[in-house]
């Protein structure tokens, strides 16, 4: 039987693994370049050993935030469907896209490392994530409130263009206007007012 002090051992353990993936990632999304361990060690107020135990290389870190971004999206569009209107959750969501786009600035070199080893597959996080946007869409469709032509691919091809130009040196154009400008052109469009016919004509119920 697990004795009391290891299971707060453990439960200890488990929140200092989560504030080291929360400090890592907030690091990550900040930094123009690869930031290093010792950096994040000192941003989460831990010494570098303790770092090190929870994550014994860098890629190890790299991949465990990669992971986490990942979930934080693929439920993310449960939780926000389960809260709001399809409409309003796809704009959320897409706030959600555009943090792990961001964190993956800081990380990116160690990243294409450790997807080109295979530890990460690129292909099922994609599938994961045209998942999460179907999702939406679907949900968006039944409520008319989302345009029914429209692709989860296409939707994530306007999101990676649009955090591509918004991260461009002395763009002026925000990432929030885009993105509010792709989510009109994803609305559907507004059906004209009906026209009553002229009394005495056909349909006047004259």
């Amino acid at each position: 039987m697990t004795s009391p002090e290891s299971r707060t051992r453990r439960a200890d353990a488990a929140r200092n693994r989560e504030q080291l993936l929360a400090v890592a990632t907030r690091v990550f999304a900040s930094a123009d370049a690869e930031t290093s361990m010792r950096a994040i060690a000192r941003e989460a107020g831990v010494g570098i050993a303790t770092l090190y135990r929870h994550f014994p290389t860098r890629e190890s870190l790299v991949e465990a935030v990669y992971r986490d971004q990942v979930v934080r999206l693929t439920n993310g569009a449960t939780e926000l469907l389960a809260d709001a209107a399809p409409a309003v959750a796809l704009r959320r969501w897409m706030d959600l896209f555009g943090e792990w786009v961001a964190a993956k600035t800081g990380m990116l070199d160690t990243l294409l490392t450790v997807i080109e080893s295979g530890t990460v597959a690129h292909a099922r996080t994609r599938d994961e994530l045209l998942t999460a946007i179907s999702s939406i869409l679907e949900a968006g469709r039944a409520a008319g409130d989302l345009r029914s032509d429209v692709t989860p691919e296409e939707v994530a091809a306007g999101l990676i263009g649009i955090f591509t130009v918004a991260h461009q040196p002395g763009n002026t154009v925000t990432a929030d206007r885009l993105l509010d400008i792709l989510l009109d052109g994803l609305r559907p469009p507004a059906r004209p007012p009906a026209v009553s016919a002229p009394s005495g004509q056909p349909g006047s119920g004259s």
